[in-house]
C-alpha cells in the first residue's frame, strides 16, 4: 500500500498532521487542566482563607456582644448584689441579640451565679466550661474554639447536650468505632467583669457548632454567590470534631447532610495528626471535590477539629470534556484537509517523479545522457541537477576505474617484463663488474685505460642499480609488521640524511605530532618510502631551501572513516608540473637528468604504502613547493603481502 511516492506523501502529511495534532492536543488539554484545575485550586485555597476569616469573625462577634454587657453599669451593679432575676434577663437578653448558645456568669470564688437555660437560678456550684475558668485564671478575656463534654452541656442546657449528640451511620470501613458522639465543638468567649479595677466576676457565651447549619450555609452561600451547577451548589463547607463531621452542606446520596460520617485517613493524618493544610482532589461521600482542610485547634493549642471546603469538580471536567472535544474535532478537520491537500500535491509531484524514474531506467541501460525533462525552479530543480551531476560522476568514476584497470595492468605487464629482464641481466652484470674491478687492481694500466675501466664501472654500477629498481618493482617482498613508534622511524630517517642535506644547504625540520598511537609497520619498507620521499624533496629543493615533515592523526580520505597517522613530507622546491601529476607514480617515470634516477622509486613506495593498506596523495605548485602525504591505519596490516 505504501510502496509508491504518491502514497508515502499522503501518508506522510497524514503522520505529521496527526502527530501535530496529537501534540497540541495534549498540550491544550495539558495548559487548560492547569489553568483550570489550578484556578479551582486556587479558588478553594481562598475559599478556606475566607472561611477560616468568617469563623474568627463570628468568635469576635461574641467577644464584643459580651463585652458591651460587661460594661453596663447596671449588669455590674446586679452581677454584684447577685440578683438572679435581673442576671437571667440580661444575659437572656445578650443571648437573643448575639445569637449565642449558651451564657453564664461566674463568681470571683468560680461558682456560676446565673446562666441560660433550665438552670438559670443561681447555682453556688463549679463552673464547667473551661473558657470561664481561664478568663477568671488570666483576669483578662479569652476567646476562640472550645470542645465542651456531654457533662458540660448538660449543665448549660440538656437540650445542647441532646443536639451535641450524634449517631454514626454504618458506612463500612470508614464509620467510626464508636456507635455515636456526644461532645460538642463550640465557638466562645469569657470577658472579666471588672467594677473599677476590681474583677467581680466573668461572663462567658457561645455558640455550638454541632448541627449547626448557619454556620456552613453562611460560608457557602457567602463564597459561592449561590451559584449551583446541574442543580447542584457549587460550594460546599464542613465543621468537623475531629474527623467527624459535625456541621455541614455535603449531603449524602439520600439528601440528607452528611452530619456523623468520617473524613479518609489520608486528610485525618496530613491535618490533625501533623497539623498541616490539605488541598487536593477528593471524593466526599458522593463526589468529586476540589478540596481544603486545615485543623482547627481549641483554646488551650490542642488541635480538636479540621474545618474544609470544597467545590464541585463536575463543571470543571465538564469545561475539559468540551474542550478537548473541539481539539478533537480541530484535529480531524484538519486531517481531512491534510488528506486532499495531500493527494492534490501528490498528483502534481508525480510527472517529475516519473521522468526522473525513467532517466534512472536510461542510465541503468548505460546512458550516461539520461532525459530528465526541463529543469524546473526550487528544490526538484535541484533534485534534477543533482541527478546529472551524480550521471557525471559516475561516468567520470567509470573512466577512472577503467584508466585504473589499464594502468594496473601495464604495471602488471611491466612488473613480469622487469622481473624476467632483471634475472637474465643480472648474472653477467655481476662478471663485467667483477672483472672490471679486477682490471682497476692492476698496476701496470695506464691512466686512459684506467679512465676507460673506470667509466665502465660507473655505467656497470648504475646498470645494477636499475635492476635492483626492477627487482623490487616486481617482486613485492613479504611485509614484516611490528607495533612502531611512528615518530621514532621518522627521526631516525631524517638523521640518516641530515648530512647529506648540510652539504647541498637546505634545512631540514621534523616536526613530531603528539600522542601519536603505535602503528602495526614493516620498519625497514617504511624507512625506504621515507629515505625516497625525502631523497627525492632533497633533490627538488636548491640550496637555501627547507624541508618540513610532520606527523599527526587524521583519518582516511578513501569515503570510509578509518583512524591512521598521516606523515607530510614538504619542500619548497620548484614544484612538479601539472601535465606530470598523472605520471608520477607510473614505472620509469622520472623527471631527473639521465642518469639521476630509475623512475622506480615512488612506483616502489607506492607499492608498498598500498601493502601496508595505506595511500600516498601530493600536492605541488609550480615555484612554490610539493608535499607528499603518507597515511598509515593504526590497525594492523595483518601481514599482507
Amino acid at each position: 500500500m505504501f510502496t509508491s511516492i504518491r502514497s508515502k506523501l499522503i501518508a506522510s502529511l497524514l503522520g505529521v498532521t496527526l502527530l501535530v495534532g496529537a501534540v497540541s492536543l495534549w498540550t491544550g488539554v495539558h495548559l487548560l487542566k492547569k489553568h483550570v484545575i489550578g484556578e479551582a485550586a486556587n479558588r478553594v485555597a481562598l475559599d478556606l482563607n475566607a472561611g477560616s476569616e468568617m469563623i474568627q469573625e463570628r468568635i469576635r462577634l461574641i467577644r464584643t456582644a459580651l463585652n458591651i454587657t460587661s460594661l453596663g453599669s447596671g449588669f455590674v451593679g446586679s452581677v454584684e448584689a447577685a440578683d438572679p432575676n435581673d442576671l437571667a434577663y440580661r444575659l437572656s437578653r445578650l443571648a437573643h441579640h448575639a445569637k449565642l448558645d449558651f451564657a453564664g456568669i461566674l463568681g470571683t470564688d468560680g461558682n456560676i451565679l446565673s446562666r441560660l437555660g433550665p438552670n438559670a437560678k443561681i447555682q453556688r456550684i463549679p463552673a464547667e466550661n473551661p473558657i470561664g475558668r481561664m478568663a477568671l485564671e488570666r483576669q483578662s478575656s479569652v476567646e476562640g474554639i472550645v470542645v465542651l463534654t456531654r457533662e458540660m452541656l448538660l449543665h448549660e442546657d440538656p437540650e445542647l447536650a441532646e443536639r451535641a449528640r450524634i449517631a454514626i451511620p454504618d458506612l463500612g470501613a470508614e464509620a467510626a468505632a464508636a456507635a455515636e458522639a456526644t461532645s460538642g465543638l463550640a465557638l466562645a468567649a469569657a470577658v472579666p467583669i471588672f467594677e473599677g479595677s476590681r474583677v467581680v466576676g466573668v461572663l462567658y457565651g457561645g455558640q455550638l457548632l454541632n448541627r449547626d447549619e448557619t454556620l456552613v450555609d453562611m460560608v457557602r452561600n457567602r463564597l459561592s454567590q449561590g451559584e449551583s451547577y446541574k442543580g447542584r451548589p457549587i460550594a460546599t463547607a464542613t465543621v468537623f470534631l475531629n474527623d467527624l463531621r459535625i456541621a455541614t452542606n455535603v449531603t449524602l446520596p439520600d439528601g440528607r447532610r452528611a452530619v456523623g460520617t468520617r473524613v479518609s485517613a489520608e486528610v485525618k493524618a496530613a491535618v490533625l495528626d501533623q497539623g498541616r493544610r490539605w488541598s487536593g482532589r477528593a471524593w466526599v461521600l458522593s463526589d468529586w471535590y476540589i478540596t481544603a482542610y486545615e485543623p482547627l485547634e481549641d483554646i488551650f493549642g490542642r488541635r480538636v477539629g479540621m474545618f474544609y471546603v470544597g467545590t464541585l469538580e463536575a463543571k470543571y471536567t465538564d469545561i475539559l470534556t468540551r474542550a478537548l472535544t473541539v481539539f478533537i474535532l480541530i484535529t480531524g478537520a484538519g486531517m481531512i484537509v491534510a488528506l486532499g491537500f495531500g493527494v492534490l500535491l501528490a498528483n502534481r509531484i508525480m510527472g517529475p517523479v516519473h521522468r526522473l524514474i525513467k532517466a534512472s531506467r536510461q542510465v541503468s541501460e548505460g546512458s550516461l545522457t539520461p532525459d530528465v525533462g526541463p529543469i524546473k525552479e526550487g528544490e526538484f530543480g535541484r533534485l534534477q541537477k543533482t541527478f546529472l551531476e551524480m550521471v557525471a560522476a559516475v561516468g567520470r568514476r567509470r573512466a577512472a576505474s577503467e584508466d585504473r584497470i589499464i594502468q594496473s595492468e601495464k604495471q602488471a605487464s611491466v612488473g613480469r617484463l622487469a622481473a624476467g629482464v632483471a634475472h637474465e641481466i643480472n648474472n653477467p652484470l655481476t662478471g663485467v663488474l667483477t672483472y672490471t674491478h679486477m682490471l682497476l687492481r692492476r698496476k701496470d694500466l695506464n691512466t686512459e685505460m684506467r679512465a676507460d675501466l673506470e667509466t665502465i664501472a660507473a655505467a656497470t654500477e648504475r646498470v645494477r642499480k636499475i635492476v635492483k629498481g626492477l627487482l623490487d618493482f616486481s617482486r613485492q617482498t613479504k611485509l614484516d609488521p611490528e607495533p612502531t613508534d611512528i615518530n621514532r622511524l621518522v627521526g631516525a630517517t631524517v638523521g640518516l640524511l641530515e648530512n647529506q642535506a648540510l652539504v647541498k644547504g637546505v634545512a631540514v625540520k621534523f616536526m613530531a605530532g603528539e600522542n601519536l598511537p603505535m602503528v602495526t609497520l614493516d620498519r625497514s619498507q617504511m624507512q625506504s618510502v621515507l629515505m625516497n620521499l625525502i631523497i627525492n624533496a632533497l633533490d627538488a629543493t636548491p640550496p637555501g631551501g627547507q624541508i618540513k615533515i610532520f606527523t599527526a592523526p587524521a583519518l582516511s580520505g578513501d569515503g570510509a572513516v578509518h583512524k591512521g597517522v598521516e606523515i607530510t613530507v614538504a619542500d619548497t622546491g620548484s614544484g612538479i608540473p601539472a601535465e606530470h601529476m598523472d605520471k608520477l607514480f607510473d614505472p620509469f617515470f622520472t623527471t631527473k637528468a639521465v642518469g639521476q634516477g630509475t623512475g622506480l622509486g615512488l612506483s616502489v613506495s607506492q607499492g608498498i604504502v598500498q601493502r601496508h593498506q595505506g595511500h600516498i596523495r601530493v600536492q605541488s605548485e609550480m615555484g612554490k613547493g610539493t608535499r607528499f602525504f603518507v597515511w598509515l591505519p593504526i590497525e594492523g596490516t595483518g601481514g599482507k603481502s
